[in-house]
């Protein structure tokens, strides 16, 4: 598994030692990255998330949006990002905290615990923070089975840290024909998720012209994010949770589960899928 290309943001090469039919070999071993990221809102901390060390402003601006920190992306001034030696600290900087009278910035409640890669709520305080219903989407696009079926495919070849270290999943934009426009990768589903939607978020891409396809199961929380983002359609490759289903048909979302080549299950307003 040697080689000399250069790895992708986000990955590392580490050595490894390989047992293999009773022979033992010496060899590098490619990694994706895991890092803690601090999330500051205004100054002040929010939360610690384990990520992928790239696309890290995307990260911020969905993350913001999908945690109810701002309305829109537009509603965000400033990001910086900076290394330190515990990991790195993304700073959000909000119209709302720069409007703010001096000593009297709105607080930022933060979460008590680090939130995981494989998780997307891990340190909020409440139920109310977890189970949030998000409001009714709008129509969106109608789709062909063979739309759905393009996006898969075409997927495959546009997720370069996953085909250096094979362990991240994506979170991909496709239009109406099937067509993949942009993808964003983490160790992390709902990282990945959070990414893709502060890419279109800053790129003004419209979330009612497309749809979501997921490297991963529909959970709860993945419906949610893909909900607050307006987006009307997700398309996951693995299975969707009994939450994620009841979520998805309340906010009027079209969910699809183990979508493969050739096959899929609709979960929820099947009226976007013709044929």
């Amino acid at each position: 598994m040697s080689s000399d290309r250069t790895p992708p943001t986000g990955c590392a090469t580490r050595p490894v030692v390989r047992f293999e039919r009773g022979t033992r070999t010496e060899d590098d071993d490619r990694l994706a990255e895991e890092v803690p990221v601090a999330m500051h809102f205004d100054g002040a901390p929010f939360a610690v998330m384990m990520t992928t060390p790239a696309d890290l402003e995307d990260f911020a601006r969905g993350f913001a949006l999908t945690e109810g920190k701002v309305d829109d992306v537009r509603d965000i001034v400033h990001i910086e990002v900076r290394e330190v030696l515990e990991g790195i600290v993304v700073d959000v900087r909000t119209a709302a905290g720069l409007t703010a009278p001096p000593g009297r910035a709105e607080p930022t409640a933060s979460r008590e615990l680090p939130g995981r890669s494989g998780c997307g709520i891990c340190g909020s305080r409440e139920l109310e923070d977890v189970v949030r219903h998000p409001a009714p989407v709008a129509a969106g696009p109608t789709l062909s089975v063979d739309a759905i079926e393009r996006a898969l495919e075409a997927l495959r070849a546009q997720q370069p840290i996953n085909a250096f270290t094979g362990s991240v999943h994506a979170a991909a934009w496709a239009l109406p024909d099937g067509s993949i426009v942009m993808v964003r990768e983490d160790v992390g589903r709902h990282n990945a998720l959070d990414k893709l939607i502060g890419a279109m978020g800053a790129d003004g891409t419209d979330p009612r012209a497309g749809f979501l396809v997921i490297t991963s199961r529909a959970s709860y929380e993945m419906v949610t994010k893909a909900a607050v983002a307006g987006i009307t359609v997700v398309a996951a490759i693995s299975a969707p949770t009994a939450l994620a289903v009841h979520l998805a048909a309340d906010c009027g979302v079209t969910l699809i589960g183990f979508a493969r080549p050739g096959r899929f299950n609709v979960y929820s307003r099947p009226e976007r899928i013709a044929g």
